[in-house]
């Protein structure tokens, strides 16, 4: 069976997350708005009048999240026909949100990248150090039920590791599979997305359909991405977003998904998504069971209002540089370059916007 890599579509969750909370505000507000209140009953002759009284306004739901926020957004790649499949974290973002809440950072982490993943008593894992996407897959495993192997308790050691890993404190966050990207975008009407360099993909003809996968490898004609502002409908957008055999490789790819969330997010408020309540309970219905969101008893709605007045032009996507470690002439992972490790103390500092003043280069511009 052919792996399908969900890279980095987990970003999806963060436009989401901040593009939502208007809508998730509006509904709100409308709810609880005069014209849907009950009547007050008229009062018989017989009833004395009750003495006026001031109601004391009810908060909106997050009104104590004033930041920093820290949210997880987690791709995986499953293979949900098969049974006892573990889940592997193929994208790991984390959105920053600084004390206020008026901008945002978006960062990715490779997937290789070599960690040190703590024991994890729940799924019997001792602990080690090996690369980051095998937190998920470890963390899921059920100690007697081998074929049930669980997202939620995978996400809970891979955000230990990412914490532990990056100093910061994960409040919230998202798993969100393959299935239903595509519908997804398309719900949106496609996406306006700048191509930066030409892509050819491995796994799609130029219908959509997909290639065939013979001794050699996949055979037959490509979709490939000319460079240019492109519109993308959802199989294309979601497969640009796979493609890591290019010039640059997964640090591409990662650069690839962050832009295509901007691309969402951007489209979403020209929209008018977030004040039309129907469109976005079409956004929730194409993610379906395809989401999966832990919040330690914080509700979704409690971050969408919270990060509903952040504008898409204040999500600052930074690209973090990293290169390879081997041992013995063997390939063992990734690892952050120093200016990489030197932004996440920058960020936990909060001196983010000046470390960016003063790197310019780790900006995703296009």
């Amino acid at each position: 069976m052919t792996r399908r890599r969900l890279l980095g579509l987990a970003a999806l969750v963060a436009v989401l997350l901040v593009a939502a909370g208007a809508v998730v505000t509006t509904r709100l507000v409308a709810h609880r708005s005069p014209d849907r209140a009950a009547a007050p009953a008229t009062p018989t002759p017989a009833s004395p009048t009750p003495a006026p009284t001031t109601a004391s306004p009810t908060p909106p739901p997050g009104a104590d999240l004033t930041g920093p926020l820290n949210l997880m957004l987690v791709g995986v790649d499953t293979r949900v026909s098969i049974p006892g499949w573990e889940p592997h974290a193929d994208a790991v973002l984390v959105l920053h949100v600084p004390a206020g809440l008026g901008r945002a950072y978006l960062f990715s982490l490779p997937r290789d990248l070599v960690v040190d993943i703590p024991a994890f008593p729940k799924a019997r894992y001792p602990g080690g150090r090996t690369k980051l996407t095998h937190a998920m897959s470890y963390g899921s495993r059920v100690p007697g039920d081998k074929r049930h192997p669980s997202t939620a308790q995978g996400y809970e050691l891979l955000r230990t590791t990412v914490s532990r890993y990056t100093g910061l404190r994960i409040d919230a966050g998202a798993v969100i599979t393959f299935g239903g990207f595509d519908k997804l975008v398309d719900t949106l009407g496609g996406v306006d997305l700048y191509v930066d360099q030409r892509v050819a993909s491995r796994h799609r003809r130029p219908d959509g359909t997909m290639r065939p996968l013979g001794g050699g490898g996949y055979t037959g004609p490509q979709m490939v991405y000319e460079k240019g502002t492109r519109h993308l409908t959802g199989w294309q957008a979601l497969d640009y977003a796979r493609q890591r055999y290019t010039a640059g490789g997964d640090y591409t790819r990662q650069r690839h998904q962050q832009q295509l969330l901007r691309a969402l997010a951007r489209k979403l408020v020209e929209q008018g998504t977030a004040r039309d309540p129907q469109r976005v309970e079409q956004v929730v219905a194409a993610l379906g069971r395809t989401l999966v969101y832990v919040g330690d008893g914080r509700k979704l709605v409690d971050f969408a209002y919270a990060l509903g007045g952040l504008p898409a032009d204040r999500l600052t996507l930074v690209a973090l540089p990293g290169a390879g470690v081997g041992s013995g002439g063997a390939y063992r992972g990734e690892q952050l370059r120093p200016l990489g490790r030197e932004f996440l103390t920058a960020l936990r500092g909060g001196r983010a916007e000046a470390f960016l003043a003063a790197h310019p280069t780790l900006r995703v511009r296009t």
